[in-house]
């Protein structure tokens, strides 16, 4: 079996969303699966020393408008969230309390979350509308509510994030492809050509 594709992803960020809608069906057209991994990408930022564009005035306004291109050349249908950025911890560690007993109701947690901020405008930092989006997505809302305040799973997001860096993650999406680091929406073409026909030669 070839080995998956690693996915690692913010709840805030609008080029993860983007990607999140296509990354499932690029890794099946090659015979792979997907490993999501939720992370923060604030504790990445604290580690380069990056700003995120939306706070640069003068990338602010273009900032917007790839987004919208991006998602439009996607074929993803999206609203630009306000409030923007938001703090996405809660929604990351329902994603980690899902994923260790179910991979798969995790990935289906984080699709829902990240469909639901930016199509919808629901604000997953609010903790009344991340319950109720907890509650629609099928899950026992207070469950959620419990184990995004469990030291628990605030110490497994923190682990996941820290393993993201250590293995040289620093923005979302980041997709790894036999050990081959991918940083960004646009590397979708890339990405499809190295899964086809591997390596390019110079890099063999």
């Amino acid at each position: 079996m070839r080995p998956p594709i690693d996915f690692y992803f913010d709840f805030s960020s609008p080029y993860s969303y983007i990607s999140s809608e296509w990354i499932g069906a690029v890794a099946a057209r090659h015979g792979r699966t997907v490993r999501w991994h939720a992370i923060l990408l604030g504790a990445a930022n604290q580690v380069t020393g990056l700003v995120p564009p939306i706070q640069v005035p003068l990338k602010r306004d273009y900032l917007v408008r790839d987004v919208m291109r991006s998602a439009a050349f996607a074929g993803v249908p999206i609203r630009m969230p306000d409030p923007f950025p938001i703090a996405t911890q809660n929604a990351a560690r329902v994603f980690w309390w899902l994923h260790d007993a179910d991979p798969q109701r995790a990935i289906a947690w984080a699709r829902a979350g990240l469909r639901a901020y930016f199509t919808r405008h629901v604000n997953l930092a609010d903790p009344t509308a991340l319950k109720a989006l907890a509650a629609e997505a099928g899950l026992e809302a207070d469950a959620a509510e419990a184990a995004w305040n469990d030291p628990v799973w605030k110490a497994r997001l923190k682990a996941a994030t820290d393993a993201a860096i250590a293995v040289g993650v620093f923005g979302a999406p980041f997709i790894v492809v036999d050990g081959e680091p991918f940083w960004g929406n646009d590397r979708q073409g890339q990405i499809e050509s190295w899964l086809a026909n591997g390596p390019p030669r110079d890099l063999v």
